[in-house]
């Protein structure tokens, strides 16, 4: 099976392309430019360079947030056209899946922190194995969110944190877990991982219709709407 895979949680995003679980490319984008201006056509370079087309595509995948509303709404459209076109389905991933699987295995649990701006960061705990869940994804800023899970991180051991949050706040992350932190030095790309999530379980596949942004807090143009009201 023939996976065509995307992310744009964040400004460079990712796409790859998984045949039978094995990622065989994967291509970060030009964060320079936005997302409405470089999609499909990088998800068509990408293809082309693999010598493939959209017909040899047997599914989709697309990480489904939380991160930039903005990029998570339009991968989403964007993959959804294509899957509406062919007749394919979609699986939808969540980031936090995603850094989970990349993560796994490592003999500790992993946090993970995407930056949500205005001071804030998307979070959350799973155990080792990349898949039980400590604490589940909140939007908080990061001296709240270690706060939050004071009680679940004096039961471990080591935690390896990663995400663009993590590398953000990993000043404070080190200096308050006191020399239990692994903290990643830089964001891998997830659009492979999100493919192998779903070449791995195909119950996951879904039409495209039924794909929805994980947003975890509400987007900012609305909270910015309801400040209007009562100003």
């Amino acid at each position: 099976m023939l996976i065509l895979s995307l992310d744009t949680s964040t400004a460079a995003g990712s796409a790859a392309l998984v045949r039978d679980g094995a990622v065989l490319v994967e291509h970060v984008g030009d964060e320079s430019r936005t997302h409405a201006e470089r999609l499909p056509r990088d998800l068509m370079t990408m293809l082309e360079g693999a010598r493939l087309t959209l017909q040899d595509v047997d599914q989709y995948a697309v990480i489904t947030g939380p991160g930039s509303f903005t990029g998570l709404r339009i991968g989403i459209a964007a993959i959804q056209g294509l899957a509406f076109a062919g007749g394919k389905l979609v699986a939808p991933v969540a980031a936090f899946d995603a850094f989970a699987f990349l993560a796994r295995g490592a003999d500790a649990a992993i946090a993970t922190w995407i930056d949500a701006h205005r001071g804030e960061v998307f979070a959350s705990l799973r155990a080792a194995d990349g898949r039980s869940i400590l604490e589940p994804p909140t939007s908080r800023p990061p001296t709240e969110t270690l706060c939050a899970w004071a009680g679940t991180l004096g039961t471990l051991g080591m935690v390896q944190f990663g995400g663009d949050g993590a590398v953000k706040y990993r000043d404070l992350i080190e200096g308050q877990m006191e020399g239990r932190a692994r903290v990643a030095a830089s964001v891998p790309a997830l659009a492979g991982a999100a493919g192998q999530i779903a070449a791995a379980d195909a119950a996951r596949a879904v039409h495209p219709h039924a794909i929805v942004p994980l947003y975890v807090r509400r987007p900012d143009a609305e909270l910015a709407r309801d400040r209007r009201k009562f100003d």
